[in-house]
């Protein structure tokens, strides 16, 4: 399953960040941006209600190609939790190998961030299965990375749809968070917002 959801990801090379997202938002969230496109979606721990709203949504698209999990997770009970709570990627700022570890022993996908070269050696070591260069920088600089790091790469931080295709020349996939969502966006706005970042995405 694991193997699967890996694939589906770097074909769709999108991941949603819901920062700030509210449990009774959740559903009707994400509803509105699965009909535009998504189909992962990345509910950062440090958001009120993180748990609940995994819960929730992990429940609504059980048999969906809709795939939930968390974000900003910085410890072991985190990933504990998470796993509870039915979600199935972990994602991290960070690189911590317990972390890791825990999320692969658990059967979820692991995707630590990283910022040096050491750093996504260090995951690829503990077997991380995707990289998540935070904060990135330029394309070119994930074109670099990519000669020599033997996993895929995903560009967080920053990426909007104006520059969403010179990240995705380069990286194997995005992350992005208020570039498509804000919790204050009507549901007529974020359908707006989530329809034009997804357009010719891939």
């Amino acid at each position: 399953m694991k193997n699967s959801m890996l694939a589906e990801l770097l074909e769709h090379k999108v991941i949603l960040i819901l920062r700030g997202l509210k449990p009774e938002m959740a559903i009707r969230t994400c509803c509105v941006l699965a009909d535009a496109g998504a189909r992962f979606i990345e509910v950062p721990l440090n958001t009120a209600g993180a748990l609940d709203c995994i819960r929730l949504l992990s429940q609504e698209y059980k048999n969906s190609p809709v795939h939930i999990g968390a974000g900003t997770v910085l410890n072991t009970d985190a990933v504990e939790a998470v796993y509870k709570a039915g979600g199935k990627y972990i994602i991290s700022p960070n690189t911590d190998m317990e972390v890791i570890r825990t999320t692969r022993e658990l059967g979820m996908l692991s995707i630590p961030g990283f910022k040096t070269p050491t750093e996504a050696f260090a995951a690829v070591n503990a077997g991380a299965d995707v990289l998540k260069l935070f904060p990135c920088g330029s394309p070119d600089e994930i074109a670099v990375l990519k000669t020599v790091i033997p996993k895929p790469i995903f560009a967080v931080g920053g990426i909007n749809s104006a520059n969403k295709h010179a990240f995705l020349e380069k990286a194997d996939g995005v992350g992005v968070g208020i570039g498509v969502f804000h919790p204050d966006m009507t549901m007529t706005e974020l359908a707006k917002s989530a329809a034009g970042f997804f357009s010719k995405v891939q």
